[in-house]
């Protein structure tokens, strides 16, 4: 269920209510069904009792991110391949369905991770459950403070994560391109922007692609914004550029445009080596995803993790151009959503903890997946593609729900987003829509 219509700051308190109200209702008119579900897949994991191996080491893997889906699959991987998995999640989110998950063996919430005590709080996880494997699911903002927990919890337990330099390189999209470029692969034509005075200067006359701009720090709003420069007129690219928040500690990307299709990646990597591997055709909101075999994307990955000889997770968007060239345009080091492809492999386990383990990548019979309540919202408000969206429904599976652990379908659409809900409501803030995949309300100035 997207709600893509931007919050109006000049709407009064009362039409958030409304907005709210409506939602919480429309919530309320499905728990029927989805309670009727529930219990038949209650029922029907007492008679077909999930499938569970036994290993001779079996291991406590820590996970945070519990709000997220990409963190419920991890969760259920580690669990099905016979080991113990705790989740955690910040305190605003510790109502998260995902703990109800039968996956998951114990659950905490820690402080934000900007917080001075979030290292010390992981590391009393880490201590008092015997954590074997910390795996960071984290957000953008998360990254840099999970890398920087690292150097405490290292001593204690494994962590799939990198470095502070590493995380802060990589996340950076002006660097990442700089970096890349250095190790021979391909990345479009790319500046650094600190002051819009620096675009309304540039001489796109001498350039053959259009340009974007692209927020360095994380934007949830606009980043799906990419107007193409420059604009009709120079006054018009002016006025664009203007109203954006550029500074010199809000830099941001000017980046070559470059036709073609859009692809997403996830990769577990270990001492340079891809473990694990997934592509993608990228949607609007990156809640759909179908396995697409791209080796020319994955000879490019491996290239990259080889030369940086990382340990962790990270993440890619692509640009293939019409000639068949890829490139690189952003690099998220961090746990990509695409990783809900692989929820009937059996050895994502053994991909994130063996060194030298054969890569694997989603299965041939695996299906793609979605958030079923985005797709209901899709089905309501564009009706010209009801055929198109009937066909994922029914071709697909549902990222979250799961016949032998249901309890996280219910408790996610009925308990925790009700519950963010109602607390806006309360707040009488505004929101701008909800993102089921990783679990919380969208909004200006959000985490």
């Amino acid at each position: 269920m997207v709600f893509n219509k931007a919050d109006n700051r000049g709407l009064q308190a009362p039409a958030n209510a409304v907005k709210t109200v409506a939602t919480l209702a429309l919530l309320l008119l499905v728990l029927p069904l989805n309670l009727a579900l529930t219990a038949i897949a209650l029922l029907r994991a007492l008679v077909v009792r999930p499938s569970r191996k036994t290993v001779a080491n079996p291991k406590t893997i820590l996970v945070s991110g519990g709000k997220m889906t990409k963190a419920l699959q991890l969760a259920r991987s580690f669990h099905q391949a016979g080991h113990r998995v705790i989740l955690i999640e910040s305190h605003k989110y510790w109502l998260t369905g995902h703990r109800f998950s039968w996956a998951v063996d114990r659950f905490y919430t820690v402080p934000n991770p900007q917080a001075k005590d979030y290292a010390d709080a992981l590391l009393a996880i880490v201590q008092n459950e015997g954590v074997d494997v910390y795996i960071p699911v984290c957000s953008p903002v998360a990254s840099r403070y999970d890398a920087e927990a690292k150097q405490t919890l290292s001593a204690y337990c494994e962590v799939m994560h990198f470095d502070p330099e590493t995380v802060q390189k990589l996340d950076d999209k002006y660097e990442f391109s700089v970096i890349a470029a250095s190790l021979g692969l391909t990345v479009p034509d790319s500046y650094r922007i600190t002051q819009p005075q620096q675009v309304t200067d540039f001489d796109f006359s001498k350039q053959e692609r259009k340009y974007i701009l692209k927020s360095i720090p994380y934007d949830s709003v606009r980043r799906l914004d990419l107007t193409r420069l420059p604009c009709e007129t120079p006054l018009k690219t002016a006025a664009f550029v203007k109203d954006l928040p550029i500074s010199d500690r809000n830099p941001w990307i000017m980046q070559a445009f470059i036709p073609g299709q859009e692809y997403c990646t996830h990769s577990t990597v270990r001492n340079g080596e891809l473990q694990m591997h997934c592509c993608c055709k990228s949607s609007a909101f990156q809640i759909n995803y179908e396995r697409v075999d791209k080796p020319e994307i994955e000879a490019w990955v491996r290239q990259f993790v080889g030369g940086l000889n990382l340990t962790g997770q990270v993440s890619f968007d692509f640009i293939q151009a019409e000639d068949g060239s890829v490139y690189a345009i952003e690099c998220n080091p961090r746990t990509h959503s695409a990783i809900t492809m692989f929820y009937n492999h059996a050895d994502v386990a053994r991909a994130y903890l063996e060194n030298g383990f054969p890569v694997i990548q989603p299965l041939k019979s695996s299906r793609p997946t979605y958030w079923i309540y985005h797709e209901i919202w899709r089905l309501v408000t564009q009706p010209t593609q009801i055929r198109q969206r009937l066909q994922i429904i029914f071709s697909g599976k549902d990222a979250i729900f799961d016949w032998s652990d249901p309890l996280p379908f219910l408790m996610v659409h009925h308990v925790q987003i009700p519950w963010l809900l109602i607390k806006n409501l309360r707040q009488l803030k505004g929101w701008i829509r909800i993102d089921f995949n990783i679990g919380k309300l969208v909004e200006m100035a959000g985490d």
